[in-house]
């Protein structure tokens, strides 16, 4: 374990604490693993924009794996790849899933206004009204939405409770495109908010940590994740050292992954300290 080169860091639920803030102690570890030369990512379901101040709060350059693996950028913004939901498909997809519209987010890798594209905002506000009111200076509402997608965007979000979003997940599973995408789940019990992620197929935390570590040089019993929620699986499933939160779901508690303690409790402290000493 003391050959970590690269620990992999989920953000909400995970490197954040309930107040939406990063804690000393967590702060801390990062930063003395950073100075004993290992690699921080953070690897969020977050566009790059709305991660970045976190990143930037950490106050050593990281690498941020945004948008569920679909863009790898340093927190400088120098680009290492993208991999995007291709415009055809997207455009298919809003058509197909009509009945969620108002459900419905679209992502583009755009800076400003129009990175982010809804029909109507009314669901939206119930449901991420934190979320919402964070990226308003980004937000442009299109109707219908379908005319938004003049290039291929990052990926399409669908937002609501989680009986929903199940309905939504079974929608797309019944559709000709659930072979040409990747659809991936963040759940919270405690509030009933579901958010189901679509990206290009093979898209994934999990794929994107595989190729930062490939061209770093690093092997996978040498990465470290830690996650707490269903889009973590892919990217704990690849690393060497995977770490689930004590605030994920039973479930995800089943693996056979360590369990640190809660994001409540500088659970990732504990975890880096465990593979650091």
């Amino acid at each position: 374990m003391h050959s970590i080169r690269l620990i992999a860091v989920d953000i909400d639920g995970t490197l954040l604490n309930s107040s939406f803030q990063v804690s000393d102690a967590n702060l801390q570890a990062l930063l003395d693993a950073h100075e004993r030369g290992v690699e921080i990512a953070l690897v969020t379901g977050r566009r790059h924009d709305f991660a970045l101040p976190v990143a930037d709060s950490l106050g050593f350059s990281v690498t941020l794996i945004s948008s569920n693996g679909a863009v790898t950028r340093s927190s400088d913004g120098s680009l290492f790849h993208r991999d995007l939901l291709p415009a055809e498909i997207a455009r298919e997809m809003v058509c197909h899933m009509a009945a969620f519209r108002a459900n419905t987010v679209l992502s583009f890798d755009r800076e400003g206004k129009g990175a982010l594209v809804v029909e109507t905002t009314e669901l939206l506000n119930v449901a991420l009204r934190r979320w919402m009111e964070k990226n308003s200076e980004y937000l442009d509402v299109v109707r219908p939405l379908e005319d938004a997608v003049t290039e291929s965007p990052v990926q399409a979000t669908f937002c609501g409770d989680i009986a929903r979003m199940r309905e939504a997940q079974q929608v797309l599973r019944d559709s000709s495109l659930w072979e040409r995408i990747t659809v991936l789940r963040t759940q919270y019990e405690d509030r009933d908010l579901c958010i189901v992620d679509v990206l290009n197929h093979g898209c994934s935390k999990g794929h994107a940590l595989r190729r930062w570590a490939e061209h770093r040089g690093i092997e996978r019993r040498q990465v470290m994740a830690i996650g707490d929620n269903y889009n973590d699986i892919e990217m704990l499933e690849f690393a060497g050292v995977p770490v689930i939160m004590a605030n994920a779901c039973d479930e995800l508690k089943q693996n056979g992954w360590m369990i640190t303690l809660g994001n409540n409790q500088d659970g990732v402290a504990r975890a880096v300290e465990s593979v650091l000493g």
